[in-house]
């Protein structure tokens, strides 16, 4: 009889396996439940602080402009090799998803949004949807950052690729995830101040360009003095009437005024003024996205290309190009580059004549 309590007792010590297998057994459906989301456009969202920040027309510009850049260039592989001095690249042919990373869009598409992400979120992500036989990469997918969540990751500084990535608040398996880190915050977070500010003088110009006359004040000049209630009730009834009206009729007792200053002509100044700075958090010089600088010029469409490459693009193509030739893409001592050389060489055949002094760029 005691032999059979021990036993009982020896079985009820090793029930608790069970339960620990279910909860590790679930894992991989909480994954599956994840995959099966990408590519469920349905799916997909555009954050609100992303279309707050594409309505203005500084960054707007930067971003086609640098889009424009990182979605042209074509990937190179290469392998390098000590020559006893220095290492040498050795070119090899290009896989191809180097050259269609997603079978389904063009590489300009891929390689544009992820840029956008990069430069709007900090970070972009791409999505493995099939591998070779190796266990490496064969093609991508891309997937907004605006629907990606990583709890131990909040931002907006990211200190290094998260260890959960949840794609529309379901976790996505961790091995399949390409996180590409940016090397400086997005302009969400570092430019949300500059873009506020913009946003608001923008509105600010949509309600001054509604007015059918000058800004002014209405002045009572005779007759008994009316109370506050009545000055509004005139001032609201004036207003109404230049709404479908601009002429206008006051009696003796009341006269239009212009405002010495102009609010209209004041908010005018402050948005060229947000537009400098708008330029600066996006990282290009002024001029590449028609801000008028003082003393700023450039010669021909050869050096705007370089200020555009060196000043806006660089970092995020370095970003890019290296995240792509880390170990879980490529074996190793295998890399992949932009072809940038193309790009700036594209105009010397051309020789475009360009403005050659800030007052050229003012007069175009």
């Amino acid at each position: 009889m005691q032999l059979v309590c021990v036993r009982l007792r020896a079985v009820g010590i090793f029930t608790p396996k069970k339960t620990m297998t279910a909860e590790v057994g679930s894992a991989p459906i909480k994954a599956a439940a994840g995959a099966s989301m990408v590519g469920s456009f349905l799916s997909y969202t555009t954050g609100t602080e992303e279309q707050r920040a594409l309505s203005i027309p500084t960054i707007s510009r930067a971003i086609s402009l640098m889009g424009s850049v990182v979605g042209s260039l074509e990937l190179e592989h290469y392998s390098k090799q000590w020559n006893g001095e220095d290492y040498d690249e050795v070119y090899l042919p290009t896989e191809p998803w180097m050259e269609r990373p997603d079978p389904k869009v063009t590489r300009n598409f891929i390689m544009t949004q992820t840029f956008i992400d990069l430069f709007l979120h900090g970070r972009s992500f791409w999505y493995v949807t099939s591998r070779y036989s190796t266990g490496l990469p064969a093609s991508f997918t891309w997937l907004p950052a605006s629907s990606i969540s990583t709890p131990n990751q909040q931002g907006p500084q990211f200190f290094g690729q998260a260890d959960v990535v949840m794609f529309n608040g379901v976790e996505l398996p961790r091995n399949d995830v390409i996180q590409f880190l940016a090397p400086t915050q997005g302009i969400l977070y570092s430019g949300a101040r500059t873009m506020s500010i913009a946003l608001h003088l923008d509105q600010a110009a949509d309600r001054y360009a509604t007015l059918e006359t000058v800004p002014g004040y209405l002045q009572q000049r005779g007759g008994e003095t009316m109370s506050g209630d009545e000055l509004g009730d005139l001032a609201a009834a004036w207003a109404a009437a230049r709404r479908n009206n601009a002429v206008g009729a006051l009696n003796d007792y009341v006269s239009f005024e212009e405002y010495k200053t102009s609010p209209a002509t004041t908010v005018a100044e402050l948005r060229q003024y947000q537009a400098l700075e708008s330029a600066r958090i996006a990282g290009v010089p002024p001029y590449l996205v028609g801000v008028a600088t003082g003393g700023m010029t450039y010669q021909n469409a050869q050096e705007s290309r370089q200020d555009l490459m060196l000043f806006g693009v660089m970092p995020y193509l370095q970003c890019i190009q290296e995240t792509l030739s880390m170990e879980n893409i490529l074996p190793r001592n295998r890399f992949v580059k932009f072809d940038t050389d193309d790009y700036l060489n594209k105009v010397e055949e051309l020789d475009v004549a360009m403005p050659t002094s800030q007052e050229d760029i003012n007069n175009d």
